[in-house]
């Protein structure tokens, strides 16, 4: 019997990504001028308001408040009538020193045994549904943001659009759990003031279903025969969308811990990513399964996958690993075998994790929109600039969990030509 399945995603100018975008940029800039600092940083957003918390342990000093507001200048919010701009809103530090106690769990004179800076459990997933190994339902709710604020820089096609929007997609799915169709597309965007409601809505639904949604067939032409004359869409549904970002309603850091990974697709372990260095096993332990699980699907191993990992805090060796391969396990292994040989291809010692995915660089701020998992390596040069006026340039690799490097050691051990 076919069925439904919603993933939802949110734009760059959602308050709560405002929120993770800033709390990552300081990672980046703390890890730029000492690669071995420990931070955990909270951003709260609303009107006019900017509300930094938390902990790190660094030698370097940094104008956190000059960090935020170049991130809400590069997000869009420009303008006064938002009541949200870069340049006016007041920004307040509450950063303090990372307690001797967690530390002393952590730092070791052996660094590879790093303990965990924190107990929890961590989940990676990876499916053979898209080239990128996504579930696709979220996968085209990014996509669709990701080209609405390629729309509205622009500033061409569509000129009224501001920074906060929402996006979610409907999948309908054979028996054989296939997608089939786009069952319902719902986008919300925040707009410029319209002469009246009628015509605001008339026009934003013209404007995404023959702009948007056309740029997004003819760049992902693999999903065309996803969309469809039928599908039912839901855009700004509420009405006027005018008053959005903090003004509307307050951002904090790590809310959208669903659309940083998967939709709703396999599972989540409660903590999120942004505002942690990689000694927080909420993230690189998250990162790690996630290369762990695509390289599986991508050797053959299964057709979707789920692997969890729990830490507790200060030891480094994890507490456990398990899989799961939905009845899809394409090899002679047991899901308990093939946990067995996953705890042997790859060290998941929180050390070994930040080496093996190269986790102390400041490559965090990319990661802070649109997803976290899904993404394309790349290597780029970043440059930072302390408040004293010096400078760090360096050349990072972005996303490198995302990389298909270990495709052929799986396909050794577990014996797939």
């Amino acid at each position: 019997m076919s069925y439904f399945f919603t993933s939802e995603s949110v734009s760059e100018g959602h308050p709560d990504k405002i929120a993770d975008q800033i709390s990552d940029a300081l990672i980046d800039n703390f890890l730029a001028f000492d690669s071995e600092s420990k931070v955990a940083c909270e951003t709260l957003v609303t009107t006019g308001q900017v509300i930094l918390a938390g902990e790190v342990k660094s030698t370097t000093y940094l104008d956190v408040q000059d960090i935020a507001r170049q991130v809400i200048k590069k997000i869009g919010y420009t303008k006064s009538e938002y009541m949200f701009e870069a340049n006016s809103c007041g920004v307040l530090s509450a950063i303090h020193e990372q307690s001797t106690e967690i530390n002393q769990g952590v730092d070791k004179a052996n660094k590879e045994e790093q303990g965990a800076g924190d107990q929890g459990i961590m989940f990676g997933y990876a499916s053979n549904e898209t080239e990128d190994y996504m579930p696709l339902a979220l996968d085209l709710s990014h996509k669709l943001l990701q080209e609405l604020a390629v729309i509205r820089r622009e500033n061409d096609e569509i000129t009224y659009l501001r920074p906060d929007a929402k996006s979610q997609v409907t999948l309908e799915y054979s028996a054989d759990n296939n997608p089939s169709r786009i069952e319902a597309i719902v986008l919300s965007t925040q707009h410029d003031e319209f002469d009246t409601e009628e015509n605001m809505l008339a026009v934003i639904k013209k404007d995404i279903t023959e702009i948007l949604i056309p740029r997004i067939i003819k760049k992902h032409p693999q999903y065309a025969h996803l969309f469809n004359d039928d599908i039912k869409y839901h855009i700004n549904p509420t009405g006027k969308f005018v008053i959005g970002g903090p003004h509307g309603d307050t951002g904090l850091t790590g809310r959208k811990i669903i659309v940083d990974t998967y939709g709703g697709k396999g599972g989540h372990g409660g903590g999120a990513f942004s505002g942690k260095d990689p000694s927080k096993v909420d993230r690189s332990a998250a990162y790690a399964t996630r290369h762990i699980a695509k390289n599986l699907v991508a050797a053959g191993v299964a057709d979707e996958i789920l692997v969890q990992v729990s830490y507790a805090i200060g030891v480094a060796e994890p507490m456990g690993i398990y899989v799961n391969t939905y009845g899809s396990n394409k090899t002679s292994f047991t899901d308990g075998e093939i946990a067995k040989k996953v705890s042997e291809i790859f060290d998941m010692r929180p050390y070994f994790i930040e080496q093996r995915l190269k986790l102390r660089n400041p490559i965090y701020s990319e990661t802070a929109a649109y997803g976290h998992m899904g993404r394309k390596p790349q290597t780029i040069t970043k440059t930072f600039t302390a408040p004293n006026g010096d400078t760090v340039t360096k050349e990072v690799e972005l996303f490198t969990w995302e990389k298909l490097d270990y495709v052929d050691k799986v396909q050794e051990v577990f014996k797939i030509s």
